[in-house]
């Protein structure tokens, strides 16, 4: 580990080199910065990666059939597990996706499941992002350079390799594909995770193609090159939903494919991650996982989510009022960090005026016991300091549902923050 720390300036500058950055958007400005690189490894025994991955497989196997379920027969609505009114309200939800079969019918490809170990040892789910989940590439290129910079390290320790990201996500591209080549679509080099686009573009052997490289003709989706088109076969998509087609989604795109949807509709090209996978990730649906595990797999849930509480429900709902100092609030449409609040840091004003915002929209929040995770040391300057972690695993399914034998470990700068996002300015 001395030795990881004693070139953490070097990696730092190859990484630099490599333009490894993350975009953030504040006030209205966009700004590029590296993603800050900590030396300090995370480590996660063999039997507890074993024990987590089951329980990310059963986690990810759940959502994948209750997508498939919302966007035909709705039966766990039907059979009143999921409120009726509680789905078709998610903004996350899409009346155009319903009806549609993506190819082999999986709906979320690539999962990122962010989870927080308590000070008490036990592991806890915060959130499920199933819709364009970013950051593999930065543990990836990380574990690269420090191979590099320390092999001494890697031959003398038992450490599972994890360089087969790739290769997972081709076969996963490859499984799905309907005919064709397999492109990762990118709105641009603006795009906050514009590195990770390329990067893996490149790792997967896939075209890195703009809006305006792709085309749609007699019902099929091409890349235009400079000697002529090529038939697409997958999609990795990472644009939102609302921007991917104006003529299914939002008119004004200016980075979507016009008609890609129907392409898609007919069955002749796969699309990572299916559109309308909002619906399984936004924070009020999080509530009901555990209900979907047993109805759809009939287990019990591996891993837990946090304590929650939903103030749709009007029990949930005076739990939240009569206790907001201590809980995180969250927004149910917000994402990337944005939209949580502590309650134990807002003015007695700042309360009166969110439980106000609550009993207006009790649909739009959740709050959930603040869980004390784990401090991890980092290096600052010439000491290591604790900080805040959480964990973002990468759950791909294909053939198979699999979980990457690594994962994003981000960590908080701020020595009194709860809030480790990329976009709020965390490291790795």
């Amino acid at each position: 580990m001395k030795e990881l720390v004693n070139h953490m300036e070097g990696i730092n500058r190859l990484l630099a080199r490599y333009g490894v950055k993350f975009g953030i958007y504040k006030n209205g400005t966009f700004h590029e910065q590296l993603f800050p690189f900590d030396p300090l490894a995370r480590v996660i025994t063999s039997e507890e990666f074993d024990y987590l991955e089951k329980g990310l497989i059963q986690r990810v196997d759940a959502l994948n059939a209750f997508l498939r379920d919302i966007y035909s027969k709705q039966q766990i609505v039907k059979d009143g597990i999921i409120p009726e009114d509680f789905i078709f309200s998610s903004k996350g939800y899409l009346p155009q996706c319903q009806g549609i079969c993506p190819p082999k019918e999986i709906y979320s490809h690539i999962s990122g499941i962010d989870l927080v170990q308590g000070k008490d040892q036990n592991w806890y789910v915060l959130e499920d992002n199933l819709r364009i989940p970013s950051g593999a590439s930065y543990p990836l290129i990380a574990r690269e350079l420090t191979r590099r910079a320390s092999p001494k390290t890697f031959q003398d320790k038992k450490i599972r390799d994890n360089r087969d990201y790739a290769q997972m996500l081709k076969g996963v591209m490859d499984y799905v594909n309907t005919g064709g080549i397999n492109v990762v679509l990118t709105p641009g080099r603006y795009n906050a995770a514009f590195f990770e686009h390329s990067y893996l573009a490149e790792r997967c052997r896939a075209v890195l193609a703009m809006p305006n490289d792709l085309m749609v003709e007699n019902g099929r989706l091409y890349y235009q090159e400079y000697h002529g088109k090529q038939l697409v076969g997958t999609v990795y998509r990472r644009i939102s939903d609302e921007y991917l087609d104006p003529l299914c989604f939002e008119p004004e795109s200016l980075i979507g494919v016009p008609g890609i949807m129907d392409v898609y509709r007919n069955g002749h090209v796969a699309l990572i991650n299916a559109p309308g996978n909002g619906v399984a990730d936004d924070k009020g649906i999080y509530y009901f996982v555990p209900h979907m595990i047993r109805y759809y797999l009939k287990e019990e849930p591996i891993l837990h989510n946090a304590p929650t509480y939903l103030a749709f429900y009007e029990e949930d709902r005076k739990k939240i009022l009569d206790n907001l100092s201590r809980l995180v609030v969250k927004d149910v449409s917000e994402a990337g960090g944005y939209g949580v609040v502590f309650g134990n840091a807002l003015s007695q004003e700042e309360l009166n005026h969110l439980a106000d915002t609550i009993k207006k929209e009790p649909r739009r929040f959740i709050a959930q016991e603040v869980i004390d995770f784990i401090d991890l040391e980092i290096v600052e300057g010439d000491h290591t300091v604790p900080r805040k972690a959480d964990l973002r695993a990468f759950v791909l399914t294909g053939e198979k549902t699999m979980v990457w034998a690594s994962g994003l470990t981000r960590f908080s700068r701020n020595p009194d923050s709860f809030v480790v996002n990329s976009s709020q300015g965390g490291g790795g």
